[in-house]
Parts: structure tokens; sequence; C-alpha cells
């Protein structure tokens, strides 16, 4: 009986956070428009290899949100109420955005007059991306009839923070360098309760920016990194350095000590990268200590840190 007292009494210490992945794949999703190759012909056939593009949600106390609004958001929505048994509200609290890629906020149509019509949904987002929702069509639509309500964040601040039931949760951005021709590109470290998360589904090469990735691993318990590519040559008659991604080679070469890698979940992978669809690769980077983003499943219980 003193036992079970004692474990009572250290239950509302127990984060109750949680965060889910709702995809994985790049932009185009998996399989890939136009892609008839043996990368794709799979998930053709089997709908059960098929993948949302990347997307987090993430849980605090009775709550969520959402990370990106992707062309899959109708899906994702419903597939979160479906992993979750169905105990938070359809719609999130808000909705945190990185940039103006295809993959990253074409969701947001959903929210307008034609589909849900939803009520000023808080959209989080830096400067630049602001602007660009604010200043162009169809998304400008979404803010003059208040479908939703753009927050703008400032790099390094705190977007939001909630506390309650045992609860906290706080986002602060930063920029990444990418291709930014519309807006500037984020990066988001969440900290949920007592742990900590990195959220980079899109960056060009670790040596472009001037932030020391190894430093930044070392400072989260769990880090969603940039998967686009495997490795160099992964997209024929395509020179590779129009796309400058980071091969998930370099990464796991960059961060090979032991401390780091067993805190890296690789993400947001194009078709062509064989960790979707090739078995001994993803098995070849889990060999080497590192993991892989899987979609539906709960990031909490990996925290390593």
């Amino acid at each position: 009986m003193r036992l079970i007292l004692c474990l009572l009494l250290l239950l509302p210490a127990i984060s109750r956070g949680q965060v889910y992945v709702l995809g994985v794949a790049q932009d185009g999703g998996y399989p890939h428009a136009g892609c008839t190759k043996g990368c794709c012909s799979q998930a053709w056939k089997d709908a059960s290899k098929r993948r949302f593009v990347a997307s987090l949600a993430v849980v605090a106390g009775d709550k969520w949100w959402l990370f990106e609004a992707t062309p899959d958001i109708k899906e994702q929505l419903q597939y979160f109420r479906d992993i979750t048994g169905g105990k938070f509200s359809y719609l999130p609290e808000g909705v945190f955005l990185t940039h103006a890629h295809i993959g990253h906020y074409a969701g947001l149509i959903q929210f307008g007059r034609e589909v849900m019509s939803t009520k000023e949904l808080p959209v989080y987002v830096l400067p630049k991306m602001k602007s660009f929702l604010e200043e162009n069509g169809p998304w400008s639509q979404l803010v003059k009839l208040r479908n939703i309500s753009l927050r703008q964040m400032q790099p390094g601040m705190a977007a939001n923070e909630i506390t309650g039931a045992g609860e906290s949760f706080t986002v602060s951005a930063f920029s990444v360098p990418h291709r930014d021709e519309y807006s500037e590109t984020a990066g988001f470290r969440i900290r949920l309760g007592s742990k900590t998360y990195l959220f980079i589904p899109d960056i060009d090469k670790w040596s472009k920016w001037e932030t020391d990735i190894r430093k930044l691993v070392a400072d989260v318990d769990v880090a969603l990194l940039d998967g686009t590519f495997y490795r160099d040559g992964e997209l024929q008659g395509r020179s590779m350095s129009e796309v400058p991604h980071p091969f998930v080679e370099e990464t796991m070469s960059i961060l090979a000590d032991a401390e780091l890698k067993k805190r890296v979940y690789f993400i947001h992978f194009n078709h062509t990268n064989p960790i979707l669809w090739d078995t001994k690769s993803s098995l070849e980077v889990e060999k080497h200590g590192f993991h892989i983003a899987k979609q539906g499943e709960n990031l909490t219980s990996y925290s390593t840190k």
C-alpha cells in the first residue's frame, strides 16, 4: 500500500505531453506524382506503403498544435483523431509553419470558406512568411475573411507558452538557410514539459549555416532533421546542387558521436530516398545508431537525453 501511494504521488510530475509524427515524406508525398519507377511502384499498388508529407502533432494537456499545413492535411487531421482515439478537438489550437514551399503551407487552403471556414485559427510564422500570406491570393483571402489569424514570430523568441495541468509548452523559431524564393525558412525548438525537440525538416547544407548543428542536437532530447536525400546521385539526370539538402550520409558523418546520433530522427524523405522503400537502407541507418521517423509513432517515449 505504501508503494502504491508513493507512485500516485509521483504521477503529477510525469509529463503528459506527446509528439506524434503525422507524415515523413518530402513535399510531394509518397508515392510521388509523375513517378512510375521502382521507388514508387510498390506504393501505387499497396496503399499501406504510402506516406503523408512531413508533419507533427504536439499535445500539451488536453490541447494540441500542428506543425506544417501540408497538402495531405485533410487526411492528417483525421489520422491524428484515429491514432489518439478521438480524444482531442478536430482542429488544433494553432499551426506552426516553416516556410513557403508547397509541402509546408499549401494545406492552409482547407481552412478557407470553400471547406472548413475556420474562425481566426492561429498560424505562427516568421515575418516574411507573414507578408507573403497577407499579400498573395488565395492565402490573403484566408486573412481577410479571418479564417486564420497570423501570429508573427521572431527568431529566438518563444511564440507560445501554456501552463496548467502539470504541462508547459513553448516554441521558439530560428532561421535556417534554404531556397527562400517567397519567405525565409524556420526551424523550431519545442519545449514540452521536461523535454525538448528540434524540428528542421528543410535546410541547405549544414556548412551554409553559421550555427553548429552538433551543439543544437546536444541540447535537445530528440532532433528531427532533414533527410530528404540519402546520398549524391539520387536524382538521375539532374544536378543535386540545385536542391542542396544535406545528404543523410553527410549528417551521419557530422553527428557520429554516440551522444548525438541517438537523438537524431531523420524525416522529410524524397521519393527517391531508399529509406522509404528499401529495408536494407533503413536498417543501415539504424545500425549506425540513428533513427528514422515513422508515420504514426509517438516520439515522447523515445527521448534519450
